[in-house]
C-alpha cells in the first residue's frame, strides 16, 4: 500500500510543476471568448482566452499571475477542458465544485491533485479562481 505521505509530495510535485510550467500559456489567434477572474484578497489574476469551435474548446490560452494553486489549477484545468464541449465543461466544473467543498473524496481526472486543497480553507478561493475565469469566458 502507498504511504499517503507519499502521495502529497507526489501531489504536491505536480502542482508545482504547474506552476512553473503552465499548459496553454501562449496566445492563440482570434479567441472567440475572453474572461478573467480577480481574487481582491490576495491579488491573484487568471486570464482566459477561447477559440470555440463546432461546440467544443479548439484552442485556449491562460495566463495570471498567483500563488502555485491557482496558477497550477488554471493550467490543470487548461488541461482537462480542451476539446471539451460546454456540457461537459459544466459537468467537470460541477464535480471540482464538490471536491472543493468536500461534497465529494475525489474525482475522476487530473484535478484530482488539489484535492488536499480543501483541507485550507482560505485557498479554495485560489483554486476556484480559473474556474470563475472560464465562467466570465463562456458568459461572454
Amino acid at each position: 500500500m502507498t504511504d499517503p505521505a507519499d502521495l502529497d509530495a507526489l501531489y504536491r510535485e505536480i502542482v508545482l510543476d504547474h506552476h512553473r510550467n503552465p499548459r496553454n500559456s501562449d496566445a492563440i489567434d482570434a479567441p472567440t471568448h475572453e474572461g478573467e477572474a480577480i481574487n481582491p484578497f490576495c491579488g491573484d489574476e487568471v486570464h482566459i482566452k477561447i477559440q470555440l469551435q463546432d461546440g467544443g474548446i479548439k484552442e485556449l490560452s491562460i495566463t495570471g499571475v498567483g500563488c502555485s494553486i491557482s496558477q497550477a489549477s488554471a493550467s490543470l484545468m487548461g488541461e482537462e477542458i480542451k476539446g471539451k464541449t460546454a456540457e461537459q465543461i459544466t459537468g467537470l466544473a460541477e464535480q471540482f465544485n464538490a471536491l472543493m467543498s468536500g461534497s465529494a473524496d475525489s474525482m475522476q481526472s487530473d484535478l484530482d491533485v488539489l484535492k488536499g486543497v480543501k483541507r485550507y480553507p482560505v485557498r479554495i478561493k485560489c483554486a476556484l479562481l480559473a474556474w470563475s475565469a472560464l465562467d466570465d469566458a463562456l458568459s461572454s
